[in-house]
């Protein structure tokens, strides 16, 4: 009898840290905070997503990828998980995340632990983003919504570059 392939739990987040998002591509499932956990259950390999926020329209893609990656590097069995609660925060986004959105042309979210970004609600959040093309302060929303529900639209006062901003949550 054969035995079905098996990836190492070390393994598999290695290989889902290569997973991009279908969104914004410059970062992956890891660095986004998305993948949640990675275990053996038995013969299983189980994968606990959680989506950015729960209408996501890239969840389906998301989980897509996930399996044929993890089928790629020889996983023959995986099972998906979705979990929902606790609800996805912009501070699982990690700090190799937030450079990759950076110099990719978006400005990543303020960071409720990183001290240096002196992080606020959303709602309280009195500056506005740092301009990822020139780092200046000084920017305005030009709309709520940019290219997907999870990203603003701004536009810098010092180099009038327009730039997303992935909203924090």
């Amino acid at each position: 009898m054969m035995r079905a392939a098996r990836l190492s739990v070390a393994q598999a987040w290695r290989v889902l840290d290569q997973v991009p998002d279908p969104e914004v591509p410059v970062v992956s499932l890891c660095d986004l905070g998305i993948v949640r956990k990675v275990a053996r259950v038995g013969e299983d390999l189980e994968v606990t997503l959680t989506p950015t926020y729960s209408g996501c329209p890239a969840t389906e893609a998301i989980a897509a990828s996930v399996r044929q990656a993890l089928s790629r590097a020889g996983e023959a069995r995986v099972v998906l998980r979705t979990q929902l609660s606790p609800a996805w925060s912009s501070d699982w986004i990690s700090a190799d995340g937030r450079d990759k959105l950076r110099r990719y042309g978006i400005a990543p979210p303020a960071c409720a632990s990183a001290a240096e970004d002196n992080w606020q609600p959303l709602r309280f959040q009195s500056t506005a983003p740092a301009c990822p093309q020139c780092g200046s302060g000084r920017s305005r929303r030009l709309s709520q919504f940019g290219s997907t529900a999870c990203k603003a639209l701004y536009r810098c006062e010092a180099c009038l570059e327009p730039f997303e901003y992935f909203k924090p949550i």
